[in-house]
């Protein structure tokens, strides 16, 4: 069983939410991983598996009841008004399939119905390997937003933020209703060139970003010692492997370290999700007990709860995890899974709020519906649907700058004329004319933070359990 979940999504790379997959269908905030045997679509359900809607909607009686044949009369009415009168001929097919489309629209912003090339997209997304931008958008009020750019893709080193308005692409108006088209313009030839017109949050003036399509491959998983004791755990994504990737990374940076870890930063900035058993997985990783995650929706098979199991990767070392704006969907299962089981301290800005989980229905090799079913909860019972993870700790979007060294600035005892030596000040050290140590001084802010956050919980841990070796089993 595979189970898949992202912030929301717009046709491609568009943010989806908790993505979960049942034996018989997929169940997905994102695009789902697996796909049909006929490799045409993405969907992570079996076209011969598939429980036809009405059967998955069996599942619970229905208390609503037959459709009302007034409602009937009008909708054949309207098309009929339409074929009559519309200045251009349309034909049956195009005035169904735009019916289609506008009630799942009408429904909320993640329901959807896919055809072959959007399904094929969904698929290319999930694989981790596409050409274009790296960048996660939604849709809101008709124009395209930025939910996060991808690590180290075009959009990431162009400065493209979380929040952004994408207003034009290619001078090319972006517009409630050509949002498809351009979704699609994003994509292209590696190598060849897009200009966005951008729109920044307190800006009222638009800026013009020129960026170069590559292939992107999105690597989930980053880390590195900060300094002794004390690593840097970076997630962009959740993919299939980023539990295996995760726990590796940890086991490396332990062998590093030579000695077990006394605290990790767990960066989820910008994440904008993914699978669903991957988040499961990470929270896994580092929870001994507890609850992970509880979806709730109208049919059965969307009444699910994850919990913890035995182990913990981190050996109880302490945990900050900074989140903001553009942290979705999957990451915020992690961070609520950690607040809520108190392992975790939270750092950064309020998340994106992405709590709901749609369900990808395989009608054939050709077509899916992408729908909205249930809800999903943190450990504590909290939906975080349009309220997202509130950061223990709120941190202001600064960045650090390295002071200009002054000598003169910097002057203590020991540079004093006769000053009385030190015990460790070695007899022909000339402490008048050493030079002052230059250090750069890191521009992350919320890192900084981070990190002497960090610091004070492994000394309050060190001091409430001296001496206490902190061995558990490690998960495999």
């Amino acid at each position: 069983m595979r189970f898949s979940l992202m912030a929301p999504r717009f046709r491609f790379r568009l943010i989806l939410a908790a993505a979960l997959a049942l034996s018989s269908h997929a169940w997905s905030a994102d695009p789902p991983v697996e796909s049909v045997p006929t490799g045409s679509t993405d969907s992570a359900v079996d076209v011969d598996e598939a429980v036809p809607p009405q059967a998955a909607v069996g599942a619970k009686k229905s208390s609503l009841g037959e459709v009302n044949l007034d409602d009937v009369r009008r909708f054949t009415a309207v098309m009929s008004l339409v074929k009559q009168a519309y200045v251009e001929p349309v034909d049956d097919h195009q005035l169904m399939l735009a019916a289609i489309k506008g009630m799942l629209v009408g429904l909320d912003p993640h329901s959807e119905y896919l055809e072959a090339g959007e399904l094929d997209q969904l698929n290319e997304d999930t694989s981790g390997s596409y050409a274009g931008l790296g960048i996660e958008i939604s849709t809101a009020d008709g124009f395209l937003r930025v939910i996060a750019p991808i690590d180290d893709t075009p959009a990431e080193r162009a400065g493209i933020k979380p929040g952004d308005t994408i207003l034009r692409i290619d001078n090319e108006p972006v517009q409630a209703d050509n949002l498809n088209d351009a979704v699609d313009m994003l994509r292209g030839k590696p190598g060849s060139e897009v200009v966005l017109s951008i729109l920044r949050e307190g800006s009222r003036t638009p800026q013009d970003f020129k960026l170069v399509r590559e292939l992107i491959h999105v690597a989930s998983v980053r880390g590195r010692l900060l300094e002794p004791g004390y690593a840097y755990l970076r997630i962009s994504q959740f993919q299939a492997e980023t539990g295996s990737d995760l726990r590796k990374r940890i086991a490396r940076l332990q062998k590093e370290n030579g000695k077990p870890l006394r605290g990790a930063v767990l960066d989820l900035r910008s994440n904008p999700g993914g699978l669903l058993n991957a988040a499961v997985e990470v929270s896994d990783l580092m929870l001994d007990s507890g609850g992970i995650v509880t979806t709730r929706g109208r049919i059965h098979e969307s009444d699910m709860a994850f919990s913890a199991t035995p182990g913990d990767a981190l050996n109880g070392a302490s945990i900050v995890v900074l989140i903001d704006r553009g942290t979705a969907s999957a990451a915020e299962i992690v961070a609520g899974a950690l607040k809520d089981n108190h392992r975790a301290l939270l750092m950064g800005r309020r998340s994106f709020g992405k709590g709901s989980v749609q369900t990808v229905l395989t009608l054939d090799d050709r077509h899916a519906l992408k729908l909205t079913t249930a809800r999903y909860y943190t450990p504590s019972g909290v939906s975080i649907q349009a309220e997202g993870i509130q950061p223990d700790i709120e941190l202001a979007d600064l960045a650090l700058s390295k002071n200009e060294d002054n000598a003169y600035g910097r002057i203590s005892e020991r540079d004093l004329r006769n000053h009385l030596r030190g015990d460790t000040e070695s007899a022909d050290e000339d402490a008048g004319a050493q030079a002052p140590a230059s250090h750069s001084a890191p521009s992350d802010y919320a890192l900084n933070e981070a990190i002497h956050a960090l610091k004070a919980m492994a000394l309050q841990q060190q001091r409430s359990t001296p001496g206490v070796p902190a061995s558990k089993a490690e998960k495999g």
